[in-house]
């Protein structure tokens, strides 16, 4: 029986990291095998319901107003626009509907009253509902576990000793003690962060050991790899070697044995292959649809023939020529 840790050193980290690759993906598939069905994913769709204006400084970011890119600004979408999208998702086959706002603190006025009316409508569809909006008060963390929450993401990104180059705006500590919030009203945690913005391996070692001593683990740890986009001051890095995403999944699934370990941006840069390798490694959930937020994704299709290829099933998918579930 695996033991869930919370007391992971750096050094420990390390050395998973490291093993030969062969090794690291055996041992985490075996830790992935023992908590969950190896030939299911589940299936999630984000959407960006406010566009661009953030007065963040994320290097990453194309949604920064400090940042010269291509992105048009969209306020707060309405709740029936959000809805219909999230029937759809539905219908593609995830289980899970995220919603993405471009704030730094969510608003305390009746923008906030539609962002829950949104998730209870979510959550009358059948499906899990998602957001990250920024860094919340407590009292907005319990309105939303009201609402009937589901999970709530909001990414560490990076190690605390290199979140300094990527961000000014916001502290690492705001991060966690948004984590705090939203664990304290009962709604799952979602976290998890980005690789390819010029960090070394410490950096990635030191993000892991940032989640992994979360007591309890967060539920759904996503793994990105940066997408860069012209404008921003990461536009031109290089891209990142496939396989240390690999490394990445597979050290995370041996950390949080329990957690979801999602494929999360990046992975329309991935080969078959590569992304073949993730599942092994331990991914077990994957967002859908052409678009996360702001930066491109798979096309349906192309997941679906993936995941045919792979022998792997959405949990949960609704069988083609199903009838809709009910909305209420």
């Amino acid at each position: 029986m695996i033991t869930l840790r919370h007391d992971w050193t750096i050094q420990e980290i390390e050395a998973i990291y490291t093993a030969p690759l062969s090794d690291l993906v055996f041992r985490a598939a075996d830790v992935h095998r023992a908590h969950h069905r190896p030939d299911e994913v589940q299936g999630c769709m984000l959407l960006s319901i406010k566009t661009g204006g953030c007065p963040e400084d994320c290097a990453y970011c194309p949604q920064s107003a400090r940042y010269d890119t291509e992105i048009d600004r969209q306020d707060l979408m309405n709740v029936d626009e959000t809805l219909a999208a999230a029937g759809r998702a539905r219908d593609q086959g995830a289980t899970r509907f995220c919603m993405g706002a471009a704030w730094r603190d969510v608003p305390k006025d009746g923008r906030f009253d539609r962002i829950l009316e949104m998730v209870k409508g979510v959550r009358a569809l059948g499906m899990e509902a998602c957001c990250t909006l920024g860094m919340l008060t407590q009292e907005q963390a319990d309105a939303l576990a009201e609402a009937g929450l589901s999970a709530y993401n909001h990414n560490l990104d990076t190690s605390p000793e290199f979140y300094g180059s990527i961000i000014t705006t916001r502290t690492y500590q705001e991060r966690l003690d948004t984590l705090a919030r939203v664990r304290r009203a009962g709604v799952t945690v979602c976290s998890g962060g980005i690789i390819g913005m010029g960090e070394d391996r410490t950096a990635r070692y030191g993000l892991l050991r940032q989640l992994a001593v979360l007591d309890p683990h967060p539920e759904s740890v996503p793994i990105n790899m940066l997408v860069p986009v012209e404008g921003t001051p990461l536009g031109n890095r290089p891209p990142e070697d496939s396989l240390e995403l690999v490394r990445m999944i597979a050290t995370a699934r041996i950390l949080m044995p329990k957690s979801m370990v999602r494929l999360s941006a990046g992975r329309l840069a991935l080969s078959d292959e590569a992304q073949a390798l993730c599942f092994l490694a331990g991914a077990n959930s994957v967002f859908l649809g052409e678009k996360l937020l702001t930066t491109p994704n798979p096309e349906s299709d192309a997941d679906h023939r993936l995941f045919e290829k792979l022998g792997v099933k959405l949990v949960g998918a609704k069988p083609v020529g199903a009838e809709p579930r009910a909305t209420a």
